[in-house]
Formats: structure tokens, C-alpha cells, sequence
């Protein structure tokens, strides 16, 4: 195991966790503020993915305290599901407020934001729930894992909503019992390419959010939003449809950091879960075009070493975003699936995708007997967290322990990328002793105002 990697297994334990937790879980330790045992419940950002929240916490007849948006078209449309909820713009004017009559916090801003809306919540002793990807920088996750790692009552969900599936779950079963021997390899690739690229690059890749440079002049803010609120803490620019609405805001480097951190959050997590990944040794960019100053590219692959975990072998994973496939992928070897995860084991290869899975070479694996499925079912993202909330159900499995970790090493891909260069990681220290010029990546300022400081 890496010796200066944040110890997954060693958060579990600092939280009252057995080994195993992620999957098995325990109740929280709780209380619902509500006199009929329902939560008071806050969402922070209600439109698009923020909207499918507001929805669970209505279906699941949990109590909406309070909404929360920069969009008063967003914050008008859930005030229609929650009438009697308090309402804001500005989430931290909800932190400055009444807060004991809420319980937990939905946060499903734009990722520049997350950290903003999250840390204030566990401060104040609320379960928390955001959106994917948790952060939008590893300084920022780093941040929030440590202040969650010291509150261990409090639930928390990263919303990776495909790890609520049972294929997911059959993946990791075939690999944690040995269905292809000890995995050394991993490839894991997306044919979404969003991001920096060429016009023609974009009309060949039916890129129809094609954005060919920072925009030089602003356009009038649309009726009801509140831009220097979304802007936040980034370094304010004028409005443009570019940045605006989603998933338009995910490709600039001051709101998102593109597909890696965006996407990634759902592909690497299967490798994450199912090998049990750290913090890496080295990261390193493999193609892709020059790093765009403001921009995330279309098209880029990055290459990362883990050490030994226990008695798991070292393993290479590689990831490949638009244009980028691996070389097994374009030769032929493999089926040409348009998105997938290909573990390569010292038996054979599993290629999984999010509702299917594939044993190679078949023919070696005719009359193959999987495993009994040993990871119980999942009710779903969102009702994993109400019930852990409230104590009737187990520990929600992408919590900020298992998720902010992955969401760093995420965000390490974009980082080698921009540097130009391998890193190598001392994950403790946050720094790359190889590199120091690429430490300015994990991190940046904040317009005033805006704070992380409690």
C-alpha cells in the first residue's frame, strides 16, 4: 500500500467502522429534528439533477425546511412542490439562519460551489448529500474528507447514481472472487467529447455544445438569475450562453474540470470499488492536445500507478475520454463498446459497462458459475441516504470517505494533464516532489466573500 496515501480503511475505523463498512454499513447515530420522525430536509440548487431531489424528498415524505437557488425560475418551480419551505438565493444567508429544524442537506450547485454549501452543513452537524463530482479541485476534497472523517455521525452520499446498480455490484463480486485472477490492469474509456477541440473536430464528434474560446464579450443575463451568485468564488466574468445553463458551465476550468472529474466519477468508480484503490503513486497524461488555458479538453488519456493494497497486486488504470480508446479497443481484441471498463486479470478480462458485463475471451468462460451475489441491493442513491439518516438503513455506500478520495483522484488526471507532465504523488503532504510547479493546480483563490474557513 502506498505509506503516504489517506487510508480509506483507516477513515472507516476513525468513523466507529468495521472493514467492510462501505458495503455492510452501520446505523446512524441520529435524531430527526421533525416531531413526526420525518427529516427536515434542505436542498441547495433545485434545478436539473437538484429537481430529481427535490422529487425523492417529496416521494419519499421526508419535510422540505428549505430551497435554495441562484434561479428564481428554478427556486419558483420546487416552492410549487414545497410551499411552506423557507426560500434563498444565497445559501449561505440558509447557514446564517434557523438551522434546527433541519436534518439533512442536499447540495446540487455547480461543482466550483459544492465545497461552499458542503463544509457549512457538517459544520453544523447535518447529514449531507451532493452531487458528483464532490468538488471542483483536490484541495477542496481533501477539505471536506477530513472535516467528515471528524464528524463520523454524520451520514453522508456522494450522488454516483449508477453505483446503486446491481450490474456494478456483479462486477465487483467477479473481481473481488478471483473470476479473472489478480487484475493489474485497468482501461477505462468515455466516448462523450465535450471540451476543447476544433470546429471540425466537434462537427466529426456531433458536439453540439461546440465552444471555440472564451467568449470576448458578455450577452444580457437571463430573467430571474442571479449571475454574481453563480459565479460565486470563481473570478467573475460577464454572462455568456457558453457558461450557462448546464452541462454548458462543466467544460470551463473555473466552474468544472470537464469529463474526467465529471464522468469519471461513475467510470473509475467501478475500478475504485472493486480493487479497492488509494491515492496514486504517479499520474501520467498519455494524448491530447495542448492543456487550453480556460478550457478542458474533448479529447485526452492519463495514465495512473497504484501501489499494493493488503494482498492486491499493483495495478495500472488508464483512462480515455472522446476520441482516445485503448490500443486492445482499436485493434480489434475487445468488443467496440462506445463506453466501458476493461479489467485485465492474470485469467482473463472483464469488460463491464453501466448495464452489462462480458467475461473475455467468452470462449474461455462458457459454463462459467458467478459468484452468489453477496452485495445486498441498493434501494437506490437517494433512499440509502434517508433511511442511514434517519438510522433504519446501513451506511450509504459513496460516502464522503469512499467518494472524496476517488473525487481527488479524479481531479489528479486533469492535474497531470495541465502539467504536462508525470507526477509523482505524496499524497499526504499534497504535493508532487517531482513537480512543484504543478502543486498550483490543486488549489486556487477566492474572490471575496467567499471562504472555506469556518
Amino acid at each position: 500500500m502506498n505509506p503516504t496515501a489517506p487510508d480509506r480503511r483507516r477513515f472507516l475505523k476513525s468513523a466507529g467502522l468495521a472493514a467492510g463498512a462501505s458495503v455492510l454499513g452501520f446505523p446512524a447515530i441520529t435524531r430527526c429534528q421533525s416531531p413526526n420522525s420525518k427529516l427536515g430536509v434542505a436542498l441547495i440548487g433545485v434545478g436539473g439533477r437538484g429537481g430529481s431531489h427535490v422529487k425523492a424528498t417529496v416521494d419519499a415524505k421526508e419535510d422540505i425546511i428549505a430551497l435554495v437557488d441562484v434561479n428564481e425560475n428554478h427556486l419558483g418551480g420546487a416552492l410549487g412542490q414545497a410551499p411552506k419551505a423557507r426560500s434563498h438565493r444565497d445559501f449561505r444567508e440558509l447557514f446564517a439562519g434557523r438551522l434546527d429544524d433541519i436534518d439533512a442537506v442536499f447540495v446540487s450547485t455547480t461543482e466550483h460551489t459544492h465545497a461552499f454549501a458542503i463544509l457549512p452543513a457538517l459544520r453544523a452537524g447535518k447529514h449531507v448529500y451532493s452531487e458528483k463530482p464532490l468538488t471542483r479541485d483536490v484541495f477542496e476534497a481533501r477539505k471536506i474528507i477530513e472535516t467528515a472523517a471528524a464528524r463520523p455521525e454524520l451520514m453522508t452520499q456522494m450522488g454516483t447514481q449508477i453505483h446503486a446498480s446491481e450490474n456494478y455490484r456483479r462486477v465487483v463480486e467477479l473481481i473481488e472472487s478471483g473470476a479473472i485472477g489478480p487484475v493489474r490492469e485497468v482501461h477505462c474509456w468515455v466516448s462523450r467529447a465535450w471540451g476543447w477541440q476544433t470546429q471540425e473536430e466537434a462537427e466529426k464528434n456531433k458536439d453540439l455544445l461546440y465552444t471555440p474560446d472564451t467568449p470576448t464579450k458578455g450577452m444580457p443575463v437571463p430573467d430571474g438569475l442571479d449571475w454574481d451568485l453563480w459565479i460565486g468564488p470563481a473570478p467573475y466574468r460577464d454572462f455568456h450562453e457558453f457558461y450557462f445553463p448546464g452541462p454548458r458551465w462543466y467544460r470551463w476550468w473555473d466552474f468544472g474540470n470537464g469529463t474526467m472529474s465529471d464522468l469519471g466519477s461513475h467510470r473509475n468508480d467501478l475500478p475504485w470499488w472493486a480493487l479497492k484503490l488509494d491515492a496514486p503513486l504517479t499520474i501520467e497524461p498519455v494524448a491530447g492536445p495542448p492543456a487550453h488555458h480556460d478550457i478542458a479538453p474533448a479529447s485526452m488519456s492519463v495514465k495512473y500507478t497504484y501501489g499494493k493494497r493488503g494482498e492486491l497486486p499493483p495495478v495500472e488504470l488508464t483512462w480515455y475520454q472522446g476520441t482516445q480508446k485503448p490500443a486492445i479497443w482499436r485493434e480489434g481484441k475487445i468488443p467496440q463498446w462506445g463506453d466501458g471498463c476493461l479489467f485485465i486479470g492474470d485469467n482473463g478480462m472483464l469488460l463491464a459497462d453501466y448495464g452489462k458485463l462480458v467475461l473475455l475471451p467468452e470462449e474461455k468462460f462458457q459454463g462459467f458459475t458467478p459468484p452468489k451475489p453477496y452485495i445486498a441491493p441498493s434501494p437506490g442513491q437517494q433512499q440509502e441516504f434517508f433511511l442511514a439518516c434517519k438510522g433504519e438503513g446501513p451506511k450509504p455506500l459513496c460516502h464522503f470517505g469512499y467518494s472524496g478520495p476517488l473525487t481527488e483522484a479524479n481531479h489528479l488526471g486533469n492535474v497531470a494533464y495541465r502539467a504536462g507532465k508525470k507526477l509523482e504523488w505524496d499524497a499526504k503532504a499534497m504535493k508532487f516532489p517531482n513537480a512543484p510547479d504543478a502543486d498550483r493546480f490543486l488549489k486556487r483563490e477566492y474572490r471575496d466573500g467567499w471562504s472555506l474557513d469556518a
